[in-house]
């Protein structure tokens, strides 16, 4: 049920017969003067309606004087025409003016409740950072270039055979089990690896080769330690005189600058099909026990091969590990899920 709209009290205009004909212009003037009064004193804008409707909606004085017009003579129709034409237009100026009034004042008392004090401090922004894992990454980089080692990239969607077979994986080969491996066909894949960096690499340039080659990795694996997606930081050397002793000393002196601290570093004789020896890295943790870091190992003669090189004058080693994994040793870290639910609380400790 709708509430009617109030009635705008006309008490204070002149009382005037509702016979046009009765009517002078001094009365209507008088009424105009009065409307106009009327209108001013009009403290919002509802009053405001309220009076345009009484004054001159079908209901009102003027409306019906002028409906009166069509009974009078010639001469009469313009006289009286002309008085009500002024009556309205008086009225219909003042509730104009008077509504520009009202909104103004609306407008300023609602900027007056929202106003900015400018002269406030600012409530301050935060920095941001980067991510804990991009700043392992560098951290890990900043050793390797600084031991005069360059740079590579390479495509995360890999063909099966930058990804296994060039690495000496052939398709029968059970190392491939390991590896959980998203494939998009029988011949493309999500890299499960950065090693096809390594291939890619040592197809385009001769030896000596110097590189590590970071970024992110697939493997169909999810849990506290693993993720589908995670970063790997590989490393390859390609010269003519490349040995393990070399490999051991670089990846020595690699964790303990890392860690920044001494460490007991001990290698491990292990199974990789793209390096042969091969070896685990492991390092003995504040606690006594061995914690396993990375593996490594003297690229395989096939795999030179594979590549152009030339197994009988050349030789190399690389190396790989999680970046990750790092990061969660290095900041003590024990679920690798954190670096991937972009939890605000958790990210803004490495600021």
């Amino acid at each position: 049920m709708t509430t009617p709209a109030a009635t705008a009290d006309l008490s204070a205009l002149p009382t005037l017969s509702t016979e046009l004909s009765d009517l002078n212009e001094g009365q209507l003037t008088d009424l105009a003067h009065a409307a106009e009064i009327m209108i001013a004193q009009a403290h919002d804008v509802s009053a405001l309606q309220n009076l345009r409707v009484q004054l001159t909606g079908k209901k009102s004085l003027l409306t019906g004087w002028s409906k009166q017009l069509g009974k009078l003579s010639n001469d009469d129709k313009k006289t009286y025409g002309g008085w009500l034409h002024q009556v309205r237009s008086r009225i219909n100026e003042a509730l104009t003016e008077q509504q520009e009034q009202l909104e103004i004042a609306a407008l300023n008392a609602k900027l007056e409740a929202e106003r900015i004090d400018i002269t406030l401090p600012a409530r301050g922004g935060q920095k941001g950072h980067l991510h804990p894992v991009t700043m392992i990454t560098q951290r890990m980089q900043q050793f390797f270039v600084q031991a005069g080692f360059n740079v590579a990239t390479g495509p995360e969607v890999e063909s099966d055979y930058y990804n296994f077979e060039a690495l000496n994986i052939p398709s029968h080969h059970p190392a491939r089990a390991m590896h959980d491996t998203f494939y998009f066909d029988a011949h493309y894949l999500l890299r499960t690896h950065t090693s096809p960096v390594q291939i890619r690499t040592m197809e385009k340039s001769a030896p000596p080769i110097r590189i590590i080659c970071p970024g992110r990795v697939y493997r169909n694996d999810s849990d506290q330690t693993h993720s589908p997606m995670f970063h790997q930081l590989e490393g390859l050397m390609v010269t003519e005189s490349s040995t393990f002793a070399e490999l051991k000393g670089l990846i020595s002196e690699f964790l303990q600058a890392f860690f920044g601290k001494e460490l007991t570093v001990r290698f491990r004789p292990s199974f990789f099909p793209f390096t042969e020896p091969s070896a685990e890295v492991d390092i003995l943790a504040d606690n006594g026990k061995w914690l396993e870091v990375m593996g490594c190992g003297m690229v395989h003669p096939q795999v030179l091969t594979n590549c152009g090189i030339d197994a009988e004058k050349y030789t190399g080693f690389a190396f790989g590990m999680g970046i990750e994994r790092f990061a969660m040793l290095y900041y003590g870290i024990d679920d690798l899920r954190l670096f991937f639910q972009n939890d605000v609380r958790f990210l803004k400790q490495f600021g």
